[in-house]
């Protein structure tokens, strides 16, 4: 993603430390790493700039490029056009992207019907979960999808297949109402931004249930989401409040304020700006665990940091689980125009 573009650009890798007054109390943040943006957002952000370069605006998106309101925002100032369906799209010429979360296979289908030109910036690690999806069916299986109803990820994993190919399994609650036809072969697919302990006991029930069910050769869960938990898991057990910057609507920003619940941080907040900070909940906080979704900047976090330092004399500790180095290539159409 190009510096001059749009400030989403702060290094994660850099440790912010504000100036120390001593006329504060003091707080120690202990900052997980990784955090913020994963490969799969970096390259959905980067396809709609790309294209606003290549074809000027308008680009029309079809819903949220990734769940972040301020990089939707600032997008929009770009001259990105998020709309929800494709009937919002005119007839001009203007290419339409498809989110990072995936579709339906009939709006890909749709969008031809009508000439209009499609860019698909879908995270290639969902298009992974797609294609499995896909070759379960083709052998005969019925798919079982551990998921989020509605959530947009799952709603374009279900509609890989022909209605009544795959059910969607949201708790273990739904494995014990499952009586599939003795004959019928199974598999599971999950998707990409779950909790990873809530996934791994759904599917050790199904397991259980379905002993001869097929799972995927690896894991489904994506690498962002897993690296995330794990630096939340070793933090928050050693802070006295934590919080995630994300959007209410991020699945993975959410379970990361889940995980912290669970490892015994007392209080998690999940927070888009520090606008919305609930200062009276932190006034007695020296120790503080702040990490990001994966579709949040870091100059969210870098914002976030700044507030603290306003009210408190900050210190600030990177705590790292792993160094991540993935990157996902642009869609075909973009990649000769970008190397120019």
């Amino acid at each position: 993603m190009s510096a001059d573009t749009i400030n989403l650009t702060a290094d994660p890798n850099r440790v912010p430390q504000p100036a120390v007054t001593g006329d504060k109390p003091p707080l120690e943040i202990l900052l997980c790493a990784p955090r913020g943006f994963c490969a799969g957002v970096v390259r959905a952000i980067d396809v709609v700039e790309r294209a606003l370069a290549i074809y000027g605006a308008p680009v029309y998106v079809r819903h949220e490029i990734v769940h972040n309101k301020y990089v939707v925002e600032t997008l929009k100032r770009k001259g990105a056009v998020f709309v929800r369906e494709l009937d919002e799209v005119p007839d001009s010429g203007a290419p339409v992207i498809f989110s990072a979360h995936g579709v339906a296979k009939t709006v890909p289908q749709n969008a031809d019907a009508r000439g209009l030109t499609t860019i698909d910036a879908t995270c290639p690690l969902v298009t992974k979960v797609h294609r499995e999806a896909e070759i379960h069916h083709k052998r005969g299986r019925h798919v079982l999808l551990v998921g989020h109803s509605g959530h947009p990820e799952v709603v374009g994993t279900m509609g890989q297949l022909p209605k009544g190919s795959i059910t969607l399994v949201e708790d273990i609650e739904q494995i014990d109402a499952l009586n599939p036809p003795a004959e019928q072969a199974l598999a599971w697919v999950t998707q990409t931004t779950l909790s990873i302990d809530d996934t791994k006991h759904i599917v050790e029930a199904l397991k259980a249930k379905f002993p001869a069910i097929h799972g995927p050769h690896k894991d489904d869960i994506c690498y962002a989401t897993t690296n995330r938990q794990e630096a939340v898991k070793e933090v928050a057990p050693r802070v006295d409040a934590l919080i995630v910057v994300g959007s209410s609507n991020s699945s993975n920003s959410q379970r990361l304020r889940e995980v912290a619940e669970r490892a015994g941080c007392p209080i998690t907040r999940l927070v888009l700006r520090a606008e919305e900070i609930d200062w009276d909940a932190f006034k007695d906080v020296r120790r503080l665990g702040l990490t990001a979704g994966a579709s949040a900047p870091e100059v969210l976090v870098e914002e976030i940091i700044d507030a603290f330092a306003a009210r408190f004399d900050v210190t600030v500790d990177q705590v790292s689980v792993t160094v991540e180095d993935m990157s996902f290539p642009l869609p075909r159409e973009l990649r000769s125009e970008a190397a120019e």
